[in-house]
């Protein structure tokens, strides 16, 4: 208690705070500053955030409520807060609450990264949590993952099942301890402890045994499984060329790049050429993945990330992480616990099935995970960051709406699945659930929505999805029982970049990606969107070619190319000699002819990602792929070797036809390809022009609607804007030319961004 020290008590005012502000050190916060500004009243945990009521001088409210405001604990976020004046009652202290009811309208934190205050304390002997793998406070640590319902309170985590010895309950109970009501906090005496046991289901060891025959583990070439805050990671010494080898081959992973943790940023300098943006986010407590450019020799095992310029980087953080490889290890390859295209293990029976046939040994502890979530990834645009994943340290973090929506679910799309809810004008995206493709992660995608449901205390009343029929999220939506709106995929995608950057009224949309359900049952992906959230019209795409083979031609890029080379040359293209043609047998070529003139199993595609396929395996670069936009990424990768100064474009026809879209007809820069190749000009020029004529085509574009329809505001959305070189090029294009330019920051530019969109759509329509 704050004992009251003046008698001169004049007003008392109430605060209604939502946002971030549970499990955060919120309370405490408030109780010290209270102490501080000697005032009496009182705080508590409500449903809908925080309730405060204090009383004091004028002149102390005012400083105490400007602190409240300004001076937050480091995970504490205020959305929005309410004062009113109330008469004042004969308090003499300040105390803490117990929990109090109301409406929900709670935040929950994410799981973030150690502090710094804990990893001194898990490095020194004298602390009496040294080397102890749980090692948490009010500042840092899992949240979202181990939380079970709400208010967030220990019995409603999974800490419920680890009682507090006498020193953690002690320090959970003293409101200036930086520990007071940090629902995971734990010791050696009391919390939760590791195990390792091999592959086989041997019992090898326990605590901190564990840990260091881990390590010596890794040293000697194993796979290691170890469980993380938010699920399972599959390691290997990421200087081990064998051990990375290994991992490819038993995660059925071929040549996707590999996450790599170092132990510090000291460490990822030596590794990288990283800019102060960068940095930062690396070093920040949400401690994502950061994809940064490689040092020339970096001493990681080339399998780490083959044919490839970049690198995913990120710190440890978790304690467990950093008992590991601090001191120990350069850096260890750190990729997600599952095998290719499956959800994340979290739970120790799944895990030890799943991933028996991968790793060699079994990092365990006993802290259930309640809720899975991947490592986010990011990288830096116009410096600042820019989503591939969004997930474990940012989600659930809700998005703020333009407007306010009713209850409302977004099931969002079939690839790099992540769902919305929505109540008011906030918007809480989902963690990156996967591709549904496979029961266990359709599981996953329905658990997900149940659990945010609960613990956001919403309640949907309408269902948003996908317009594509087979997708496995829109039957869910059309199973739920709930009124539906079906909305298109690339509207979708416009309307998630304007909401997340507070726009409203029409705006003209570049949505490049690789497939999406058109309204006229096509295959859309190169999209010149004019509109808003009420409705869209399509002002001009890509000219259509045919994908041959289906999903086969997304997977084996050279049917791609070989469908350009026919649109541009008809039979003739089956007459030259290129490797994409050598491909298919003689005897084949007629019946492929027939494939693409006729249409057969061959649908129509204005797709931009399928273009960046054609041109990666007319370059020669990539004629299949193992995993999503290998070919684009190859592509990039070239272009950025060649020499900038040339300013070179090819040719491409713009296609006006009454009363339908526009059209960008690449036929022309097929055959300007072609000649290039031909007269020996360099693979990384020939890349370096592509790019900068689909950036010419996309400007010509926008200027033509821009000056139809009197609008200057664009926005850049979907998958193919991962691509940095093609970003940067058609953001500075645009910019001067005088068109204003909004891209995506909190949310991904690719589907796991669709859900928004969606939920924006469908709250402008029925309110």
């Amino acid at each position: 208690m704050v004992e009251h020290r003046d008698a001169a008590l004049i007003y008392r005012r109430k605060y209604a705070i939502q946002g971030i502000v549970q499990g955060v050190g919120f309370r405490p916060f408030v109780y010290r500053l209270a102490l501080e500004q000697d005032v009496t009243g009182w705080v508590r945990n409500t449903p809908a955030g925080v309730e405060i009521e204090c009383q004091g001088s004028s002149a102390r409210l005012d400083a105490f409520e400007a602190a409240l405001l300004t001076d937050l604990p480091p995970l504490a976020v205020i959305t929005a807060y309410a004062r009113t004046d109330i008469p004042v009652n004969d308090d003499h202290s300040f105390t803490i609450l117990p929990s109090g009811t109301g409406m929900a309208d709670i935040q929950i934190a994410p799981d973030t990264a150690l502090c710094s205050d804990c990893l001194r304390e898990l490095f020194d002997p004298n602390n009496r949590r040294y080397r102890y793998p749980f090692t948490t406070c009010t500042n840092c640590g899992p949240r979202y993952s181990i939380i079970t319902g709400i208010p967030y309170d220990r019995p409603k985590t999974t800490m419920a099942a680890f009682p507090l010895c006498p020193d953690c309950q002690h320090e959970y109970r003293n409101p200036l301890d930086r520990r007071f009501h940090a629902q995971p906090i734990a010791c050696h005496a009391c919390g939760p402890q590791v195990r390792l046991i091999a592959c086989s289901g041997e019992h090898i060891a326990n605590r901190d045994e564990a840990i260091r025959q881990a390590v010596e583990q890794l040293k000697n070439g194993a796979i290691l499984a170890v469980k993380g805050i938010s699920g399972y990671h599959l390691a290997v010494d990421a200087s081990n060329q064998d051990a990375v080898r290994r991992l490819r081959e038993r995660k059925k992973r071929d040549e996707k790049p590999f996450a790599v943790m170092v132990p510090s940023v000291e460490a990822a300098r030596t590794l990288t050429l990283m800019s102060k943006m960068e940095e930062r986010l690396l070093c920040s407590p949400e401690a994502p993945i950061i994809i940064v450019r490689k040092r020339p020799d970096t001493g990681l095992a080339p399998l780490v990330a083959p044919n490839n310029g970049w690198l995913g980087l990120m710190l440890p953080y978790a304690p467990l992480h950093h008992l590991l490889i601090r001191g120990n290890f350069p850096a260890l390859v750190m990729t997600s616990g599952n095998i290719s295209d499956e959800p994340v293990a979290f739970e120790d029976h799944e895990a030890l099935q799943r991933l028996a046939g991968i790793a060699d040994f079994f990092l365990l502890h006993n802290r259930p995970i309640h809720i899975r979530s991947d490592d986010s990834v990011m990288r830096v645009f116009q410096e600042r960051p820019l989503f591939y994943r969004r997930a474990r340290g940012y989600a659930p973090r809700a998005v703020t709406l333009p407007f306010t929506v009713p209850p409302l679910l977004a099931a969002g799309a079939e690839l790099k699945s992540a769902v919305c809810l929505a109540d008011g004008n906030r918007a809480v995206l989902s963690q990156h659930i996967g591709d549904l493709q496979n029961q266990s992660t359709f599981d996953s995608f329905s658990h997900t929505i149940t659990h945010l449901s609960s613990i956001l205390a919403i309640k949907p009343e309408l269902v948003a999805c996908d317009l594509h029929p087979d997708y496995l999220s829109s039957r869910f939506a059309e199973n739920s029982g709930l009124p539906l709106v079906h909305v298109q995929h690339h509207h979708a995608h416009l309307a998630s970049c304007m909401a997340e950057n507070g726009l409203d009224d029409d705006v003209i949309g570049i949505i490049f990606d690789g497939t999406g359900y058109g309204t006229d049952s096509t295959v859309w992906g190169g999209e010149f969107l004019v509109g808003g959230y009420h409705s869209y019209r399509r002002a001009g795409h890509f000219r259509p070619v045919h994908l041959p083979g289906g999903d086969m031609a997304v997977r084996e890029p050279w049917r791609m190319a070989i469908a350009y080379l026919y649109q541009a040359l008809g039979e003739a293209a089956f007459t030259i000699d290129h490797p994409v043609t050598r491909i298919l047998p003689e005897q084949d070529r007629a019946l492929f002819a027939q494939m693409l003139r006729r249409g057969i199993n061959s649908p129509l595609a204005s797709s931009c990602g399928r273009l960046f396929d054609a041109v990666a395996a007319l370059l020669n670069l990539r004629h299949s792929v193992s995993y999503d936009g290998q070919g684009a990424i190859e592509l990039e990768a070239v272009a950025e070797t060649a020499e900038k100064d040339m300013a070179r474009s090819y040719c491409y026809d713009v296609v006006f036809h009454q009363e339908a879209p526009v059209q960008l007809d690449f036929s022309p820069m097929v055959i300007g390809i072609l000649a290039d190749i031909d007269d020996g000009i360099k693979i990384p020029a020939i890349a370096y022009r592509f790019h900068n004529t689909v950036v010419s085509a996309a400007t010509e574009m926008c200027l033509h609607i821009s000056a139809s329809t009197g609008l200057d505001r664009v926005i850049l959305s979907g998958g193919v804007f991962q691509n940095r070189l093609l970003s940067e090029m058609v953001y500075t294009s645009l910019n001067q030319k005088g068109l204003k330019v909004f891209t995506h920051r909190l949310v991904p530019p690719n589907d796991g961004g669709i859900a928004l969109g969606q939920i924006a759509i469908a709250g402008r329509r029925i309110s």
